[in-house]
């Protein structure tokens, strides 16, 4: 992303060291909705959004949810990662307290 300086700023996600690293097979699409997706990503990787990683352990697919106007809203499927993560001992507070 342009302005971070990856010196300073650098994530790093808590993996259960049983988990295996997963990579999601390619889920096919429709020729149609593909284009659009690519039309997306190329987007997103013109704004420095997104990058190529040359050796990924973890691939999730794209999975694209229609909106009611037509249009669509892009989605990653994290549930292979999110089972590989940790549970969290201090969820967010209820909203409604």
């Amino acid at each position: 992303m342009p302005g971070l300086d990856t010196d300073i700023v650098v994530h790093r996600l808590p993996l259960r060291p049983e988990c295996l690293p997963v990579k999601q097979k390619l889920r096919r699409t429709r020729p149609d909705m593909a284009l659009k997706i690519r039309e997306k990503v190329r987007k997103k990787f013109d704004a420095r959004f997104l990058a190529v990683a040359k050796y990924p352990q973890w691939v999730a697919n794209i999975v694209p949810i229609p909106k009611k106007d037509g249009k669509f809203q892009m989605c990653v499927n994290y549930r292979d990662l999110n089972r590989a993560s940790p549970k969290d001992d201090f969820p967010l507070p209820h909203i409604d307290v």
